[in-house]
């Protein structure tokens, strides 16, 4: 609530159609690249709009996490590893990532990982329907920092409006990020939404992204919400 002479809450970028993300030119390592050759056809997919059949997907029906941009995933198969009774789908369009995780997945003996490349809001939007998923994980997010940028950032209202949707009731929806400003940003976004109730953070694994973050003296921001009932 505002009054006259209260400065007005931050809001989110307008929602467009421009790439949130930008793919990075990386030395994918012999281990990577192996697991990419011996893993990807059972455990990878691209993505490119047709609806998913998770039960097919994972070959069995459980409760689905989905987790953006995973870095190298180390973080990715720690939090799999610790809940094998939840399947979680982890999607990037960093090569060197994706067999790094998939490697990491063969080692732990790990079943309920799946590796999607490409964007994901062409995966949320078209891909995964209505109530399917149990949790949303966006994890230090591409933070375009200029502000000339900002508008490419991932988290908007539409973003939280899609995630509701997508989310089964009592779902969670999970952001950590360690520029102040973004942080705002999507707090404001979750206080202005009437489909989200904002809760304690949960447990989550610490990333590479987030040490590098805090040796340099950043602050790492965890946000989260629960999807209220319809």
């Amino acid at each position: 609530m505002t009054t006259k002479d209260s400065p007005p809450a931050p809001r989110l970028p307008t929602p467009s159609a421009i790439r949130t993300y930008k793919r990075r030119a990386s030395r994918v390592t012999t281990g990577q690249r192996g697991a990419l050759g011996r893993l990807w056809s059972t455990y990878g997919l691209t993505v490119d709009g047709t609806p998913l059949d998770l039960a097919v997907l994972f070959g069995r029906d459980a409760p689905l996490a989905l987790e953006i941009g995973f870095g190298m995933g180390e973080a990715t198969a720690e939090m799999a590893g610790a809940d094998p009774a939840t399947d979680l789908l982890a999607v990037d369009v960093h090569t060197p990532g994706q067999g790094n995780l998939l490697r990491l997945a063969e080692l732990a003996g790990l079943t309920n990982v799946r590796v999607a490349d490409g964007d994901a809001l062409v995966l949320l939007r078209h891909m995964l329907g209505g109530a399917s998923l149990a949790a949303i994980r966006v994890f230090f997010p591409d933070p375009w920092p200029k502000t000339r940028h900002h508008k490419r950032r991932l988290v908007t209202d539409q973003f939280l409006a899609l995630c509701a949707d997508r989310l089964v009731d009592g779902g969670l929806l999970h952001v950590a990020t360690d520029v102040d400003s973004y942080a705002e940003l999507v707090a404001a976004g979750l206080a202005r939404s009437r489909q989200f109730s904002g809760l304690r953070p949960p447990w989550r694994a610490a990333t590479r992204f987030e040490g590098q973050a805090l040796r340099a003296g950043r602050t790492c921001h965890d946000l989260a919400a629960v999807r209220v009932a319809r």
